[in-house]
């Protein structure tokens, strides 16, 4: 799908060669500027009520995972500042705690992580499908 924002230069092109009066053209140019500010306003309201769907659902697994998922990432991302930390002081020891994590991650097969994909796909697929529906 083209996004009106991509293609509102090229239709000031050719209003500019199309269009000889400059009163005409330049409010043709405010109507085109106004149709973009609609779509991108549609696109916020359409992108907020799913996330205001997810926030009220009244399944705690749906209500939550977003903030869940959000909150395993912010404590994955802050356990960077005590390795940062550790390293300056002994380094030999954030090297092997690195280590003994990168091995870790690499342990766990491909399958699981092929299946774990495969879940998260049929699941937000699913949810795309019932709220596009409108069943849940």
């Amino acid at each position: 799908m083209i996004k009106l924002g991509s293609i509102l230069p090229l239709v000031g092109t050719v209003l500019d060669r199309v269009i000889p009066d400059p009163e005409q053209r330049q409010k043709a140019k405010m109507e085109m500027a106004q149709l973009e500010m609609d779509g991108k306003t549609e696109d916020l309201k359409v992108s907020m009520s799913a996330i205001l769907a997810e926030a009220q659902s009244k399944d705690k697994w749906v209500s939550r995972a977003r903030p869940g998922f959000m909150y395993v990432m912010y404590l994955i991302f802050l356990c960077g500042i005590p390795m940062g930390i550790l390293s300056a002081f002994n380094p030999e020891m954030a090297i092997a705690i690195t280590s003994g994590m990168t091995a870790f991650w690499e342990a766990i097969p491909e399958k699981l992580y092929w299946a774990f994909v495969t879940v998260l796909l049929g699941y937000t697929g699913a949810r795309t499908f019932e709220k596009a529906k409108k069943v849940a």
